[in-house]
């Protein structure tokens, strides 16, 4: 076995073995400890790079722990959607950090670097995990390291979130357990590939059950990515968060619409009985009413911040919408959206910090300032990223969109579908223009101009590295949209994983 064969558990170990490294060394060696976190997030880039090359042909790669082979043992599974999870959190990660680490937001709490690498060991857990009690545990893991990150840096407002975000994900965390317990009973198994299979064998008086748990599952999933109504914890808990700590929080929400496209193919399709495509009749209704609240949230945010937060909301419902019909073109798009949408919400929030920072007492608030330093470039980095938010040309949001609009146009509900998009669209246009030239066109004549920033100009990188992905995924996005496609279709083949995993799991 050669050291490649295991390259698909150091996005797990990477970050497990950093966090307790950084929190052993931060208080005698703070530098030190900071240079395990870039350390950590640039090995886990590579790794991610490098799985994504064995995995870009088509192969799934399944990884037993222990020696203990699937369905009995923990089991790894990467394919082209894990991969592109691992890079995309790999990404955020590292401009995460650099904004954290830039701007000192990293040093009001000894802990927020070891609390990082286990979000970054949660994220990536969730990602690679080919099965559903394991997908929970990293669950925890990633909602444990939040809570700390959440109320990194102290304060009323965020205290006053954080506890209306632990006991909602707490909640979600019990409904969980619950509907594990009832697939267990059920199948007896709680592999994803050999629950697929077992599935078809529930007896007929037990199909209620099933359908039951399924539901609840797949509620859970909603929860996580903020699904309307089940979404009112987000906007005040992301806009109250450190900025760097709210960049990276845009990919949870895409762990929640991540396991459903993963779990309810391989675990509730065709032959699931009564659970069959579990959620779905409720899904797309769902999906465009997310769109809908959340480019409302956008179009009255009363800060940068908070629209930002929203827009997260929007995104999501959007995604969803290309979800919703389950067929290979429309997730192939929504996967390419997916990407795009969790990039720009961190340049969102990244650029409101930087907004902030220079507005002293104003802040990110939606209401003319003073003129402030590098106003013209942190509003030019600001347009940008509200266009790619909105879906406008040329950056990959209008791409991303426009490949949804097309795919779900042979859908009955097509109609529904491209109104709400374009509907959505227009409003949250016309709110980031709003915001936009209050904060950046309209000044304050009675104001005085506050101090520049103690890091002049260093703390625009982490945004502009942000938006900088956002065209690069603009320019390459044949290969991207083609990548998304192919991932798309393996994801919606599920003998083929069930094949990998069941047969040839091997440590």
């Amino acid at each position: 076995m050669t050291f490649a064969d295991h390259l698909i558990i150091l996005p797990v170990a990477i970050p497990a073995l950093a966090a307790p490294a950084a929190l052993l060394l931060m208080r005698r060696r703070w530098k030190l400890g900071v240079a395990i976190g870039f350390a950590s997030c640039l090995a886990l880039l590579v790794t991610a790079l490098a799985v994504m090359a064995q995995v870009s042909g088509g192969t799934t790669l399944a990884y037993a722990v222990g020696a203990w082979p699937a369905p009995f043992g923990i089991v790894l599974v990467a394919d082209r959607l894990a991969a592109m999870m691992l890079v995309l959190t790999s990404c955020l990660g590292l401009i995460a950090l650099a904004h954290a680490v830039i701007t000192r937001a990293d040093r009001k709490g000894w802990h927020f670097h070891p609390l990082f690498q286990f979000q970054l060991m949660g994220l990536n857990g969730a990602f690679l995990t080919g099965d559903l009690f394991n997908l929970f545990v990293f669950f925890e893991v990633l909602l444990i390291a939040s809570y700390g990150l959440m109320l990194h840096g102290q304060g009323a407002a965020r205290l006053k979130a954080g506890v209306q975000y632990v006991v909602v994900n707490l909640v979600g965390s019990s409904v969980f357990l619950i509907a594990l317990g009832m697939l267990y009973a059920l199948t007896g198994t709680l592999n994803m590939a050999d629950m697929g299979l077992r599935v078809a064998e529930v007896a007929a008086e037990d199909q209620g059950m099933l359908r039951v748990a399924a539901l609840l599952l797949v509620s859970v999933f909603a929860l996580k990515a903020a699904v309307v109504p089940l979404h009112l914890w987000l906007p005040r808990t992301y806009a109250v968060a450190t900025p760097a700590v709210a960049a990276l929080f845009a990919i949870m929400t895409k762990v929640g619409v991540y396991s459903i496209i993963r779990v309810v193919p391989q675990v509730f399709g065709e032959s699931a009985g009564a659970a069959a495509w579990a959620g779905a009749p409720w899904l797309l209704p769902a999906a465009m009413l997310s769109a809908c609240v959340g480019f409302a949230g956008v179009f009255v945010a009363r800060s940068l911040s908070e629209q930002a937060a929203y827009a997260v909301v929007g995104s999501a419902g959007t995604l969803l919408i290309a979800v919703a019909s389950w067929s290979a073109a429309s997730l192939g798009a929504g996967l390419y959206y997916l990407a795009h949408s969790t990039l720009a919400a961190a340049a969102l929030f990244l650029v409101a910090d930087v907004a902030a920072r220079r507005r002293g007492a104003f802040g990110d608030s939606a209401s003319p300032g003073p003129a402030f330093a590098d106003r013209s470039g942190v509003g030019l980095m600001f347009m940008i990223a509200a266009i790619a938010t909105c879906g406008l040309p040329p950056l990959s949001g209008f791409i991303g969109k426009l490949l949804i609009l097309r795919s779900v146009a042979a859908l009955p509900d097509w109609g529904w579908a491209w109104s709400v998009i374009l509907v959505t669209t227009f409003f949250g246009v016309v709110g980031f223009a709003r915001v936009g030239s209050t904060v950046f066109w309209k000044v304050r004549a009675d104001c005085e101009t506050p101090p520049a920033p103690a890091i002049r100009r260093a703390d625009l990188a982490a945004p502009v590295l942000a938006l900088a992905l956002l065209a690069a995924l603009a320019a390459g996005a044949g290969w991207a949209s083609a990548y998304a496609d192919a991932a798309a279709a393996q994801v919606l083949d599920p003998a083929q994983s069930a094949a990998a995993v069941l047969t040839e799991a091997a440590p």
